[in-house]
Formats: C-alpha cells, sequence, structure tokens
C-alpha cells in the first residue's frame, strides 16, 4: 500500500521539484542514460529495501519439498501418579523445567500403608536383632556346662578306676564302686541334658537368624515396589521413608510443562495423567516426495531446512542428513521423507512450515543463483538490481540472463559475481520507478517519491 502510494505521487514530486534548465553553454554536454538509482538509507527504510548476498547453489540437482516440523516420540514425557490420591501441582503452564524439579505433590492412602508396613517389618527386625544377641550368652552358658560336666565324668571316671585297682590288690572296696558307678551316671545323665538343651538354643538362634534374612529380604522387596512407584531408587528411599509425608512427582527430562490435566487440590486415581513435560529441541522434519522422484533419492543425502518466510536470513538454516520413510502412499504417490537437523533453531517448532532441499548430485557444479523474489518481470524482459559495488547507497538494473530454477532460486548466467548483493525485499518498487525503453536514471527521495535525473 505504501508502494502504491509513492508511485501515485511520481508525477507530482516530478513537478514540484523541477527546475528550468538553465541556458547551456558551449561546455554543457547532455548526460548520458544510466541504469544506476540512488538508494540511500532514508529511502531504503522508507521503501523496506532488502538486499541478499548471491550464493553458489546446484540449482538443477536440488530437489525442494514443502514439509513441516513434528516432535520425536521420547520428546513427550508424560507424568502419571503412581497411587490414588490428592494432588498438589507446584509448576505452571509452560514453564521450562530441568531433570529432578519437582512438578507437584501426592498425599496417597496407599503410602502411608506401605509406611506401616515398613515400621512393622523394622520393628520385627529389632525384636529379632534383641533375641539373637540374648542367644549368645545363653549358648556359652550351655558351653560351659557341658565343659564342666565332661570335666566331671572324667574326674568319675578315674575314681572309679582307682577303686578297681585298690580291690584288685587289697580287697573289698565294693560299696566305694558301686556309689561311684552311680554318681558317674547322674554325671552322664546331666551332660546329656545339656547338651540337649544346648541344641535346642543352638536351633532356636538357627530360626532367629533365618527370620532376620527373611525379614531383611521383606525389607528390600517393600522399599523396591516402594521406590519404583516413587521414580527413585531403592538406595535413595532408604532411611528416608519414616520422613516422606506425601509423594512427590519430579521431571524425568528438561523442557516446557504441557497440557495439565487435574487441578491443584483434587483427587485423582492411580495411574492418572497429571502433567506432560515436552523437549521441544527433540524434532525432526517431515515432508513428502513424490514416488517418480525415488531414483534420485537416497538414505544419507545432504539436505538443508529453509524457513518458509521469505526474509528469513542463512543463518537461520538447518542442515542434516536424509532418511526414507518406511512405507510409501500408492493413492497420492508419495513417500514420507524425514531429517534429523544437526542443530536447533527458534523456527524449528513442531507443526512450523519450512522447505527441504535436497541435493540429489554432490558432485555437480554449483552456479551463482539469486531468490527467484528478486527477479521482477517488466513487460518482455525480466530483471533484477544489483547493488553497486563502488556505492553501497546505489543500485544497479540488470537485464537477467536466467537458467534453471527450482521454485525459490534461479541460475544467473552474467550479471553478477561471488559476493555480490541483490534486491529482494522493494524490488517492485524499483522496477516501476524505473521502468522504459531505455535506462533513464534518477533518485528517490526520503519519502519514498521517485524523480528522474534531468
Amino acid at each position: 500500500m505504501k508502494t502504491t502510494t509513492s508511485l501515485c505521487l511520481w508525477l507530482a514530486a516530478g513537478l514540484a521539484c523541477s527546475r528550468p534548465p538553465a541556458e547551456p553553454t558551449p561546455h554543457d554536454e547532455t548526460p548520458q542514460p544510466t541504469n544506476r538509482i540512488a538508494v540511500p538509507e532514508s529511502v531504503r527504510q522508507n521503501l523496506g529495501i532488502g538486499f541478499q548476498h548471491v550464493e553458489r547453489r546446484r540449482v538443477a540437482a536440488t530437489l525442494r519439498l514443502p514439509g513441516h516440523f513434528e516432535l520425536l516420540p521420547q520428546a513427550r514425557r508424560e507424568h502419571r501418579t503412581p497411587m490414588a490420591g490428592r494432588v498438589t501441582i507446584a509448576v505452571q503452564p509452560l514453564q521450562r523445567v530441568a531433570p529432578g524439579d519437582l512438578l507437584g505433590t501426592l498425599d496417597a492412602p496407599e503410602w502411608r500403608r506401605t509406611q506401616r508396613e515398613l515400621g512393622e517389618i523394622a520393628t520385627e527386625r529389632r525384636v529379632v536383632a534383641a533375641r539373637i544377641a540374648s542367644m549368645q550368652p545363653l549358648l556359652a552358658a550351655h558351653k560351659a556346662h557341658e565343659q564342666s560336666l565332661r570335666e566331671a565324668e572324667r574326674v568319675m571316671q578315674e575314681r572309679i578306676q582307682s577303686l578297681e585297682d585298690t580291690r584288685q590288690s587289697v580287697g573289698g572296696q565294693a560299696q566305694a564302686i558301686s556309689e561311684a558307678k552311680v554318681q558317674m551316671a547322674q554325671v552322664r545323665a546331666q551332660a546329656a541334658e545339656a547338651a540337649e538343651k544346648h541344641t535346642l538354643t543352638e536351633a532356636a538362634l538357627a530360626e532367629l537368624e533365618a527370620n532376620q534374612e527373611a525379614l531383611q529380604a521383606r525389607t528390600h522387596l517393600v522399599l523396591a515396589g516402594a521406590a519404583a512407584m516413587l521414580g527413585v531408587e531403592p538406595s535413595v528411599l532408604a532411611g528416608r521413608w519414616p520422613s516422606i509425608d506425601a509423594v512427590e512427582l519430579r521431571a524425568t527430562a528438561a523442557g516446557l510443562v504441557d497440557g495439565l490435566q487435574v487441578a491443584s487440590g483434587g483427587w485423582v486415581d492411580a495411574h492418572a495423567l497429571v502433567l506432560t513435560v515436552t523437549d521441544l529441541d527433540q524434532v525432526r522434519f517431515r515432508a513428502r516426495a513424490l514416488q517418480s522422484d525415488l531414483p534420485r533419492l537416497a538414505p544419507g543425502l545432504a539436505c538443508t531446512i529453509h524457513p518458509a518466510s521469505a526474509d528469513a536470513t542463512t543463518g537461520a538454516r538447518l542442515t542434516g542428513e536424509l532418511q526414507l520413510g518406511v512405507e510409501a502412499d500408492p493413492i497420492q504417490r508419495t513417500l514420507d521423507v524425514f531429517v534429523q537437523p544437526s542443530a536447533t533453531a527458534a523456527f524449528a517448532r513442531p507443526g512450523v512450515a519450512a522447505f527441504l532441499e535436497i541435493e540429489t548430485a554432490v558432485a555437480a557444479e554449483a552456479e551463482l543463483a539469486i531468490p527467484l523474489a528478486a527477479v521482477m518481470q517488466d513487460g518482455l524482459e525480466r530483471v533484477f538490481f544489483r547493488r553497486d559495488p563502488a556505492d553501497p547507497d546505489r543500485v544497479i538494473r540488470v537485464t537477467a540472463d536466467l537458467g534453471v530454477d527450482d521454485g525459490r532460486w534461479v541460475e544467473v548466467r552474467s550479471g553478477l559475481v561471488d559476493g555480490d548483493e541483490v534486491v529482494t525485499a522493494g524490488a517492485y518498487a524499483l522496477m516501476l520507478a524505473s521502468s522504459g525503453s531505455a535506462p533513464k536514471g534518477g533518485h528517490f527521495h526520503a519519502d519514498g517519491t521517485w524523480h528522474e535525473d534531468h
């Protein structure tokens, strides 16, 4: 709209700033026509004139496909409640979180039951440990008792032998021998009873130790189950479970909080979806190629992803390698192709449209190319405007000598060299101002109006 208004003002501006020509002198010479147009900074800002560098591109060997970005399957992490309870949300929608950040808490009755079970097991383990500790002195006493009875049995055996020797040498001693044998039988009976008690004590100790091992294994299993529900390691939960009043929901990956499904303070069932965390850096580009282009496509070809906006800078491009889809569409005669970008950019977001350029012949020679937006149709000829290398505030109208194009870039066969710049934005206003059968030359005023040179 602004350019149209400027065009309407050209005639009035030409009349307003025209002056009566001075009387020619013998030394005056008629100015030669020129194809150069002055575009100082104020005019460039007023008309929105923008430049872009000429590039070396394999236009004839480049396949250009429209497409869009999409999330990778692992880019979205769902966070669900491990058990039923009352949830409290600790984050806001679209808040950026890092791994381990607190997303919310859950007050769950099942966790209280787990704590009670762990407490009962811990109490049983302490009782068993105390009983095992008390068994050690009892075993030592039984052992000492058995040792003393064996010593008494040895002494009684020696006494009986002594009495037998005396009877053989001097006679008599029958009553003493009988009494000694009775005492010997009593000592043996006491030793057998002490051995029985010792054995029973050892059996009880073995049972307690087995119970201790069972309780330890049970504790490990309950802790492992609780750790799986809470999403932590059992070693982290050990020793801390008595002080955990609520189950914590923590982020497992970096990203943005997306899709809050419940309100803070509400009751949720087990395994209910609370929120999702989306990592926008994990995206890939999807495009659709024609099946007729399959002979030109191969996995691993170099690709470039360009934003859909025409005024995007070169720095916004992304690169990657081509990947072919598994299954083609027999009705549409197409095949999905994918590119995993090697870096990230602001425009690489899920659902954003862009263009994919595939170099199908890397060995082909790169030609000088300019954007098609820089080429204007003026009557029967096509023109573009080259920035004057000697004066950045001037542009040169050039009749285009063009080759093949890929829909956005076109090969230029002459009129440009490496390092040149061409007008992309605002080229239409320059074309209208300089349109005619012969180059006229002139200049723009700061308000965007055009005035031919006298």
